[in-house]
């Protein structure tokens, strides 16, 4: 049980720490991995930026997630809620164009002008607050390829068996603190869970580039 999402992220940060990482970028999944990144980016003194993903709903339901698309890329669908729906990707143009719209609010909101951090070459971490199916990772996935990172860590404080199972072989390391049997969701295992504010976003990237995480380019 962690007491919450900077909790959560020092220790992770701690186990970060004992590996041997050259180059690091940390990658926050916003809102809630901001928190858990600010610890690791301190930490590691690495510069902190953010991977934007937006969920792709089902038309007939906007809350049954059909895919996801990572801001800059394409989309990623379920394959087999497709198949069992008879739904085509080409039927979800209204929802993908909605979610490269958020997409790019979010970035405009949260890093107001400045630039990406270049990941070509580097070693990449990418940390949210908890995985519960592994679907939004599947999409930060295929969008970390095209950018081309030395490698790529990903760091959670908890997720299920076999989203772990699932993730591990498409990354270089894997970190998880907790991986319970019996996952009943994220919030479950954190003893303060509130959603995490816009204004929390923001003041997690002042404490990074205040600290000088990183002393990278991108972050003057």
């Amino acid at each position: 049980m962690f007491e919450d999402r900077i909790s959560a992220g020092l220790l992770l940060a701690e186990k970060l720490a004992e590996l041997a990482i050259t180059d690091p970028v940390v990658l926050a999944l916003p809102r809630g991995g901001a928190p858990v990144a600010l610890p690791i980016a301190l930490k590691l003194q690495a510069p902190m930026d953010l991977i934007l993903i937006r969920k792709i709903g089902m038309p007939s339901n906007p809350e049954l997630a059909a895919g996801a698309l990572a801001e800059g890329s394409n989309p990623v669908f379920n394959g087999a809620l497709l198949k069992t729906t008879g739904m085509k990707p080409e039927d979800f143009a209204a929802q993908v164009a909605q979610a490269r719209a958020e997409n790019a609010a979010r970035r405009s909101r949260y890093l107001q002008g400045r630039a990406p951090v270049e990941l070509e070459g580097r070693s990449v971490i990418v940390t949210d607050d908890g995985i519960a199916t592994g679907a939004t990772f599947m999409a930060a996935f295929f969008w970390l390829k095209e950018r081309k990172p030395s490698q790529v860590i990903l760091a959670v404080p908890v997720a299920p068996p076999e989203a772990v199972d699932e993730l591990r072989p498409l990354v270089d390391t894997l970190v998880c603190l907790l991986s319970p049997r019996e996952f009943r969701a994220v919030g479950a295992h954190y003893r303060d869970f509130r959603q995490t504010s816009d204004e929390e976003v923001l003041a997690a990237f002042s404490a990074a580039r205040g600290a000088g995480a990183g002393k990278d380019k991108t972050w003057h």
